[in-house]
């Protein structure tokens, strides 16, 4: 569907996990707009800030006529839902089936159009789950029938992220901090305000459109990491290893912390260029200026990823981690 023009605005969008990192951004935007939001989420009954301002659906994959009920009233469904490794038989696979009876049931919903939240350089023929889920994913977005904005976010940065987060707290806390020795491609941040507002803009464009949402600045990966070291304060050696003997010694660390730290497909996506597109940023913030700001608190405590998602808590020295 070329044209896109959204008729008798409901005032009602539909975000889903709005309880997580990018979503809660997407729907605490679209709230300070005046618009209601409703979400999609695994626990419904989950505190977080965000919870009296918004009406909380379990998702009901297994239910399309719940799912769809969920929906109803709704002018923009937007998606957030993935999974970013798999664990506890959730798999990509799964993942995509899901995205799919979600955008179908959007459409018996109701639903003008979706914005989806994808990943930079989907590809149907990777050889990585991760990037080949996310573009069929794509693909049953183009394929709903529905009107639609794919935004293309590289990596996110912003408070209570994961990824900036937890290298700050490995930076704080290791005499040496190993990256791959081939070369990483280059990284442009982008900060999730920057990505939730790219998705508001898709919402209101008046025809189907797919943008990649990268920040100003452009990093070599040790440079990357060299900005978060200056910025903690840290006196962590960088050291080179290896690329096969990074997912070992991040898995040694995912042991300790009871955490995923880095997956397979995220260390190849950063080797093969994946996360570096070019084109004109569409991001404002930028990254050594935020992290010049929040130097002081980031990396105090882990973020754990399988805490926030699955609700195992992670602990370090005692602490809850990050949620």
């Amino acid at each position: 569907m070329s044209e896109a023009t959204i008729q008798d605005d409901t005032g009602l969008d539909v975000v889903t996990g709005a309880f997580g990192f990018t979503g809660q951004h997407i729907a605490a935007w679209l709230l300070g707009e005046g618009r209601r939001v409703r979400t999609l989420t695994r626990d419904p009954d989950r505190p977080h800030p965000l919870a009296a301002h918004l009406e909380a659906c379990p998702y009901r994959f297994d239910n399309p006529v719940e799912l769809a009920r969920s929906m109803e009233g709704a002018t923009t469904l937007y998606n957030t839902y993935w999974v970013r490794f798999e664990r506890e038989g959730t798999s990509f696979d799964e993942a995509v089936a899901n995205s799919r009876a979600l955008f179908q049931a959007a459409r018996r919903a109701g639903v003008r159009r979706i914005v989806h939240v994808s990943i930079t350089n989907p590809d149907v023929g990777s050889r990585l789950p991760y990037f080949r889920g996310k573009a069929l994913v794509e693909r049953a977005v183009a394929e709903s029938g529905l009107s639609y904005g794919i935004v293309r976010p590289t990596v996110i940065f912003g408070e209570g992220d994961v990824m900036v987060n937890d290298v700050a707290w490995l930076l704080r806390r290791l005499p040496v901090f190993p990256y791959p020795a081939r070369q990483a491609s280059p990284v442009r941040p982008i900060f999730v305000g920057d990505v939730a507002r790219s998705c508001v803009d898709a919402a209101r464009a008046h025809c189907d459109v797919v943008v990649d949402a990268v920040g100003p600045e452009t990093f070599g990966f040790v440079d990357f990491v060299g900005a978060i070291r200056t910025a903690v304060g840290s006196r962590s050696r960088l050291l080179p290893v290896p690329a096969p003997a990074v997912p070992v010694l991040a898995g040694l660390v995912g042991r300790v912390v009871n955490d995923v730290v880095l997956t397979r497909d995220e260390l190849a996506g950063l080797t093969a260029g994946l996360v570096a597109p070019g084109g004109p940023s569409t991001g404002q913030v930028v990254f050594t200026e935020w992290l010049a700001e929040h130097g002081e608190t980031l990396g105090r405590q882990w973020a754990s990823e399988i805490g926030r998602h699955y609700g195992t808590k992670a602990t370090r020295r005692g602490q809850p981690a990050a949620a």
